[in-house]
């Protein structure tokens, strides 16, 4: 198990998906916020940001082995890191997406072993053909960029700035770019497996 901290991050206000939460639809037989909390926690000592007011989120988490924390600010995902890595001061973090279902426990497990063996400083997965996609580990160097991190964007500003330090890892097929964000999505990728 690697000493880098998972946030998962669940705050957002899935304002495209016509009033249903993707983070409620059931995957699998539970929602998908369980589990890929269940997955990060098989993969090491994660926390969830959730967003103030998200009951039924906290719910779907109820005796999961996790710590949750809520993000504070209307800045999006940055708001949600900031919350993830606050009072971090000498650990990696792997940040990953709640509405990335493809991404499994074993992908966790690569990465932050990848990150253990001080491949670079930047772990950040990639499809089978090399586009850049999601989780992304950061070595403890970029905690303090991440605490200040502002907008809607993530760390998109901190990969690219520091672009030299970044190794992608491909994971099989697509799975590190498939993030349902609409019903649409939802469709699609449950019509895919076969569902």
């Amino acid at each position: 198990m690697s000493d880098a901290l998972i946030v998962l991050l669940a705050a957002g206000a899935s304002m495209r998906m016509k009033g249903k939460d993707k983070l409620l639809e059931e995957v699998d037989g539970e929602p998908l916020l369980r589990l890929m909390a269940d997955r990060c926690a098989k993969a090491g000592a994660t926390r969830v940001v959730l967003g103030p007011g998200q009951g039924a989120r906290r719910a779907a988490l109820d005796n999961a082995d996790v710590d949750i924390v809520e993000a504070k600010g209307d800045d999006g995902m940055a708001a949600s890191i900031r919350a993830g890595v606050a009072g971090l001061t000498d650990q990696a973090v792997m940040i990953v997406l709640a509405d990335m279902p493809e991404i499994t426990a074993s992908d966790l497990h690569l990465l932050l072993g990848m990150h253990g063996q001080g491949l670079a400083p930047i772990l950040q997965a990639a499809s089978k053909d090399g586009q850049p996609g999601q989780p992304v580990v950061f070595a403890p160097k970029y905690l303090k960029s991440l605490g200040r991190l502002h907008g809607d964007e993530g760390a998109r500003s901190i990969l690219k700035a520091h672009s030299r330090d970044v190794a992608l890892i491909p994971l099989q097929d697509h799975r590190a770019l498939v993030d349902l964000d609409t019903p649409e999505d939802w469709a699609a990728w449950r019509a895919g497996r076969g569902a």
